[in-house]
């Protein structure tokens, strides 16, 4: 019995020693490997590796992107106007090492950091705009110019920021009402100075669309009355030749005596009584 609790302890023994010998890592981490406290390496390879049982333990370090939700803030415009912030960080360990140096292996303290960077950035672009102009960027204008003031700054801690979104940017509520009334204010004149250069532009162009009818119709009336002299004069000459030939003056004469009596017949009365001296009955007798 006493041999086998030995043998029992034995494999007890090198249960344990086998277990503390390697470490597992994953897809989505760090493992850094200390030895006497101090880190001897990095794994950042998802597999198993070798550790000495004892001597050296593990800090685990999350290598996929962490979020971080910044707690509301009031932060003063151009203009001396409160916005209320609220917006949160994605951000990722991309330098383990540097990371454990600087922050302890702390998240906590990353985020006190990226809180810190971030906030600093915020008064500083919100600083130099007016309130007007923060409310026009809340589609992601804002967003990128927060990234873009931080910079590099957070790379000393070994960690990188993935992106700044806005999730609510808004008045404070004690001056909301009044802030949307001056902006509807604004708008609305706008509005009405767009009106009336519409106005005013609709004017010139029907002013000048009239003069150029005008014009045009005054041309065509011009040239409808060359038209039809040139037709009487027309008209003229064929009559001038037609007269000028005896052949055919008797019938032209007979034709306008026949358009005479034709006018001069009106009403009812369809009888038409000439004088022998008329020279319409001249012209029907062939004198």
């Amino acid at each position: 019995m006493k041999k086998k609790t030995i043998i029992l302890i034995i494999l007890a023994v090198l249960v344990i020693v086998g277990f503390n010998s390697f470490t597992i890592t994953y897809d989505d981490e760090y493992k850094l490997i200390r030895q006497f406290g101090k880190i001897d390496r990095v794994e950042s390879k998802s597999g198993i590796a070798f550790k000495i049982p004892f001597i050296e333990n593990t800090d685990t370090l999350p290598r996929n992107i962490q979020l971080y939700d910044i707690a509301p803030s009031d932060v003063i415009t151009m203009d001396k106007k409160t916005m209320v912030t609220d917006i949160y960080v994605l951000w990722k360990i991309t330098d383990p090492l540097k990371f454990a140096k600087s922050l302890s292996c702390s998240l906590s303290n990353a985020e006190s950091r990226i809180n810190t960077v971030v906030y600093n950035s915020m008064k500083s672009v919100i600083g130099n705009m007016t309130q007007a102009d923060v409310i026009t960027a809340r589609d992601g204008e804002l967003s990128k110019a927060i990234f873009k003031g931080i910079g590099n700054s957070v790379s000393q801690y070994g960690i990188e920021l993935v992106s700044i979104e806005t999730k609510h940017l808004d008045l404070p509520n004690d001056n909301k009402a009044a802030v949307y009334e001056r902006m509807i204010s604004e708008r609305n004149q706008i509005a009405a100075t767009y009106t009336a250069e519409g106005d005013s532009e609709s004017q010139i162009i029907k002013n000048t669309t009239d003069k150029d009818v005008s014009i045009m119709i005054s041309e065509a009336n011009a040239k409808a009355d060359q038209l039809v002299a040139e037709g009487e004069a027309q008209y003229m000459n064929i009559l001038s030749g037609a007269y000028s030939d005896p052949s055919k003056s008797d019938f032209y004469s007979f034709v306008r005596a026949l358009d005479a009596a034709k006018s001069s017949i009106t009403g009812k009365n369809k009888t038409l009584i000439l004088d022998e001296d008329s020279p319409i009955a001249k012209i029907f007798m062939g004198q």
